[in-house]
């Protein structure tokens, strides 16, 4: 079964684009493609949708409303967010709301496409842009900050410390996995088993413990 995508964004000429990116893909559907938050609410109460990928700024209900409505009252639907804003504050505002990845606009299409599967499959995507904002900026209580190096450094093996490393360098599964010679399932399970270790539960905290602890270099 195809991954069933909605679309929310109010330029048609950048919600055709995004449509696109998904034609003549097996693996996924686009099962409509809407102008606001509200029209979005009202398939999904009418239809089965996987991923709902929202901009930000729309009339009617934006992205951010939107996006509040369906993981408060659609469970089954995970939703990411495909916008230009690359202000840490409202990354962050929809990461604690629940979304499950934040994308830019400018994201290559291959990537995009990683990313919805990677999010239907239960895990988080921010892609290397939107991961800088995150970490430039200090301003938010709400993320982990450091003013010296963590004492749970201690926890972590010396692979673990690699796969952090690249994980905050944007890498994939895969990649890391080619660099270290092993498989991306287990590049998955050492991801794992950090997050657990340092009680972290997006990879937008796990780049920052990263960055303030010398493991992004």
């Amino acid at each position: 079964m195809p991954i069933k995508i909605l679309i929310a964004d109010d330029h048609p000429l950048i919600a055709e684009g995004i449509k696109n990116t998904f034609e003549n893909q097996l693996d996924f559907e686009v099962v409509s493609v809407v102008n606001n938050g509200q029209e979005a609410i009202e398939f999904i109460q009418q239809h089965l949708v996987d991923i709902a990928l929202l901009d930000i700024n729309m009339p009617v209900m934006d992205g951010i409303e939107c996006a509040k409505k369906i993981i408060s009252g659609f469970k089954d639907v995970k939703v990411a967010m495909l916008s230009m804003y690359q202000e840490p504050s409202i990354i962050k505002n929809l990461i604690e709301i629940g979304v499950k990845g934040y994308m830019l606009k400018t994201i290559p299409s291959d990537e995009l496409l990683l990313a919805i599967k990677n999010i239907y499959n239960g895990k988080e995507y921010f892609n290397a842009d939107v991961t800088k904002a995150l970490i430039t900026d200090d301003s938010s209580s709400t993320f982990i900050k450091y003013s010296k190096k963590s004492p749970l450094l201690e926890e972590l093996t010396s692979r673990e410390k690699e796969i952090v490393k690249f994980i905050s360098q944007g890498l994939t599964n895969a990649q890391i996995g080619e660099k270290l010679f092993i498989s991306p399932r287990t590049v998955d399970t050492h991801r794992t088993n950090v997050m657990k270790k340092l009680d972290i539960h997006n990879v937008a905290s796990l780049i920052r413990f990263a960055f303030k602890n010398g493991l992004a270099s």
